[in-house]
């Protein structure tokens, strides 16, 4: 059983994996993710158990680490997250504890009533963190920010730095405010990414349009779109012409011409004319849901990078806090004159740095604006983790029809025997593959323009890689390849030409063979060299056609390998060859069109389906998506994983070098508790405002 979560103002990302693991220790839940990102929880529990009886347990513990977050069933349509990311008693409280602390600061009083405007005013200012920080510490729960805070402050109060401990705590939360800002616009920015989902459907039931929700819609139904409007659920057009922006869907800025008879897929918009069409899949079957549920869930699957810093930041605070603790007290056994109060001064600045917020926001935000970004170009990855692993691609393996070539045959020669001509060549071999859904049997039915009396067909047997044989009118049809004719005892003759030879044989007496031809796709050769320019090692080619075919085609496009005349299974078998030359971190991306790709798809490190959501068995298997039949979009692919992961690394190294650097100078007591909170909540700010960068990358056209 699957459930998913909202929770409503969880704007702390270590709170968020506090939760995470908290929710993990259940006895009922057998995986749980939260997702910091969109603000859900992804879980996974056994049919049997009480849900609602978890979900209680699940607001207890939600309770204890963050209060003020709600735990909702589901995620409110239309959620708006709010731009200021605090609420007015909040931002009140600032601005008088702000102002106090200024009259202390600006004004000369008394030293107790001095002491009373900077009590208030931290009272004011940091009430909500010292609340916080009692209870955690209560419940054994420290080292997080809120302890790290209330002890840096009082201990200021404690060495009589008291407009140091109000100002910290001041630009601590400003700093906060300002920090939840950028990550709620970041989250506004991503499912503006998503604002894909359609509102309304135009009904069309017994002459009468009328608005509806699109999943009050059935299969079979007719809906009118007008120019627009977007496409609300996956159809056939059944009337009308007009041009559809694929956009959103695909990244192709060119609109797509469709008339009567060609599909289209929800989540377009309708730019011209009015056109009505026959639903062909349920909304929560429709591209857009599955769209929008690929990239909201993609962040449930965290990168090693992301596994990394959560693992890294629950040993790095305790370690920082353990050392201030010998700052402040060693230097007193050790060094004559010492002063505590310089000392413990210098602990304190350790304290403030030592909150690992930077990292753990703005990580998973880096890697999820990746996936955004790749969903605008049209290509859906599926974690965090597989966009990491395309930086360690070093081999890439293409099927070859529908993935390097088009995939659209034509019948360009017919080659009779001597006794034969070529409607009977053709009439034959049409008959033989009128139930077969091979692109080369529909070729060959495109070709015959006369009638086959279906109903006259006794056996038909379709045989994987090697053709079909059928029974009738008393007669036995063999059309395939040579294979084929060798197992029928068949003779025929060896043809070399560039494309797919059939032969045709009825009750075992050759007739002769078709020549089918498939183009390579314009963009495969450029995408083969910029995948070379890119650095990867080897580039090979899988197919079940002949392999004069097959060498013309890898030749022209300069591959390294080639394995030709391959049945399904035999795939794997090379993929898993293909693994075991592969170095410790090295990966290797198979790309197929879906059609009997699935297994090998999944055999990959990496499987890429092309061509869009047209197989589920593709989609289910692949860990990347290409919503268009162009292979350079996978060049797109890298090129997004490669720009993700230097922002991520950008990130790393600049908060992690600024924190260390603000930690020596507090050592050396050159450093101030003002730099520290800038080390602490400035370096996250900036962070996650270059996370968002990862939304925007532009990716090469040559």
């Amino acid at each position: 059983m699957r459930k998913e979560l909202f929770l409503q103002g969880l704007g702390c990302a270590h709170c968020a994996q506090k939760i995470e693991e908290s929710v993990a220790k259940l006895e009922e839940v057998l995986a749980v993710r939260v997702n910091f990102t969109t603000s859900t929880m992804a879980l996974e529990m056994d049919p049997e158990v009480d849900f609602h009886r978890v979900l209680r347990e699940i607001k207890k513990i939600v309770n204890n680490i963050e209060s003020e977050v709600v735990v909702q069933e589901k995620l409110p349509e239309n959620e708006e997250f709010s731009e200021l990311a605090v609420e007015k008693k909040k931002l009140l409280k600032l601005g008088v504890g702000g102002f106090l602390f200024l009259l202390a600061l600006l004004f000369e009083f008394s030293f107790p009533v001095e002491l009373g405007f900077y009590l208030l005013s931290y009272i004011l200012v940091g009430g909500e963190i010292i609340k916080k920080a009692c209870i955690n510490i209560a419940r054994g729960q420290v080292f997080d920010e809120n302890f790290l805070m209330f002890i840096a402050t009082v201990g200021a109060f404690l060495i009589r730095e008291f407009p140091e401990a109000v100002a910290v705590m001041l630009f601590y939360q400003i700093g906060e405010t300002f920090q939840d800002l950028a990550v709620n616009r970041s989250r506004k920015s991503i499912k503006a990414l998503l604002d894909i989902r359609p509102e309304y459907a135009n009904l069309l039931r017994n002459g009468i349009e009328k608005k509806v929700d699109p999943q009050m819609v059935a299969l079979g139904d007719v809906i009118i779109i007008k120019p627009g409007e977007r496409v609300p659920l996956d159809g056939e057009v059944v009337e009308g012409t007009t041009f559809l922006d694929t956009v959103a869907l695909t990244g192709e800025s060119v609109p797509r011409k469709v008339e009567v008879g060609e599909k289209v897929l929800s989540g377009s918009i309708n730019k011209t004319g009015v056109i009505k069409v026959k639903v062909t899949k349920e909304y929560g079957d429709s591209t857009v849901t599955k769209i929008i549920e690929l990239v909201q869930n993609a962040s449930n699957r965290k990168a090693p990078t992301e596994n990394f810093i959560s693992k890294f930041a629950a040993y790095y605070t305790p370690v920082v806090v353990f050392g201030a603790l010998g700052l402040a007290f060693i230097p007193l056994l050790v060094i004559d004159g010492a002063q505590i109060s310089d000392w413990v001064y210098r602990a304190l600045v350790f304290l403030v740095v030592s909150c690992p917020c930077a990292l753990v926001i703005s990580i998973p935000l880096g890697f999820f604006g990746g996936i955004g970004g790749a969903s605008r170009n049209g290509i859906l990855v599926k974690g965090g983790n597989y966009l990491e692993a395309l930086n360690y691609v070093s081999t890439v393996v293409f099927d070859k029809t529908g993935t390097l070539t088009k995939g659209v045959f034509r019948v360009s020669r017919i080659m009779p025997q001597a006794g034969f001509n070529r409607e009977e060549v053709l009439k034959w071999a049409a008959t033989a593959e009128v139930h077969s859904q091979h692109p080369i049997a529909k070729s060959i039915l495109e070709a015959y323009e006369g009638n086959i009396e279906v109903e006259k067909i006794e056996t038909y047997t379709e045989i994987a890689g090697r053709g079909v044989k059928a029974r009738y009118e008393g007669r036995n049809l063999t059309v395939g390849n040579d294979k084929l004719m060798a197992e029928e005892n068949i003779a025929c003759e060896k043809v070399t030409t560039l494309g797919t030879v059939v032969h045709v044989a009825v009750d075992g007496v050759y007739l002769g063979c078709l020549i089918i031809s498939d183009e390579v796709k314009d963009d495969a050769e450029k995408t083969i060299d910029r995948l070379r320019k890119l650095g990867i090692k080897k580039q090979v080619m899988l197919t079940g056609d002949n392999r004069e075919m097959a060498e013309q085609v890898a030749e022209k496009l300069k591959l390294d390998r080639v394995y030709a005349e391959l049945l399904p299974d035999k795939k794997v078998e090379i993929v898993e060859e293909l693994l075991k030359e592969q170095g410790p971190k090295e990966k290797l991306i198979f790309v197929g069109d879906g059609i009997n790709d699935a297994p090998v798809l999944a055999r990959a490190d990496i499987g890429v389906a092309m061509g869009g959501l047209g197989s589920d068995a593709a989609i289910e298997a692949s860990d990347v998506v290409l919503m268009t039949d162009e292979p350079g979009k996978l060049v797109d692919a890298l090129l997004i994983a490669r720009k993700t992961k230097t922002i991520v690394w950008q990130n790393i190294v600049f908060a992690l070098g600024v924190k260390v650097f603000v930690l020596l100078l507090g050592a050396l007591g050159l450093a101030t508790l003002w730099q520290a909170v800038f080390a602490d909540v400035g370096v996250a700010l900036i962070a996650v405002l270059n996370a968002m960068r990862a939304m925007n990358v532009k990716v090469r056209v040559s």
